[in-house]
């Protein structure tokens, strides 16, 4: 069982966890020992509530599969354990996005002052664009 807060967890049986071979560190070991763990998380599946399901596939972009299977892997450390712990940590952050409700977007509309500023920079712009102009006895 994997906390993600206190009124929000994923069970083991919706994760899926492959090891297999990795780059990187680890010398000879690298091409003995399948370290690098490939972390897959059904999302469409799963127990979380539809509004986190729904941000979550958003946040995952290329990492979400056509299935709709989130696919997290982790390759950085030496060791298998490792390796697991960071690719798990990685989903709860990814979960922990997702349950942050975004906030509302109120539309809003320049000041006075705003307008005023922006209508004097355009003034100002126009007048150096009309000096560098040729005059009319410039010949």
């Amino acid at each position: 069982m994997i906390v993600i807060s206190p009124s929000l967890s994923i069970d083991d049986r919706e994760i899926e966890e492959r090891f297999v071979r990795s780059s990187g560190p680890g010398g000879q070991n690298v091409n003995k020992v399948a370290t690098a763990v490939q972390l897959r998380f059904d999302v469409s599946t799963s127990s979380l509530p539809d509004a986190i399901r729904q941000r979550l596939i958003t946040l995952a972009g290329s990492r979400m599969t056509d299935e709709g299977v989130l696919v997290i892997e982790a390759r950085e450390h030496r060791t298998q354990a490792q390796n697991r712990e960071a690719a798990r940590a990685r989903l709860i952050a990814f979960v922990q996005r997702a349950a942050q409700q975004p906030k509302k977007r109120r539309p809003t509309k320049p000041g006075k002052a705003a307008k005023e500023k922006r209508l004097a920079t355009k003034k100002r712009r126009g007048q150096i664009k009309a000096r560098r102009q040729k005059s009319v006895g410039d010949d």
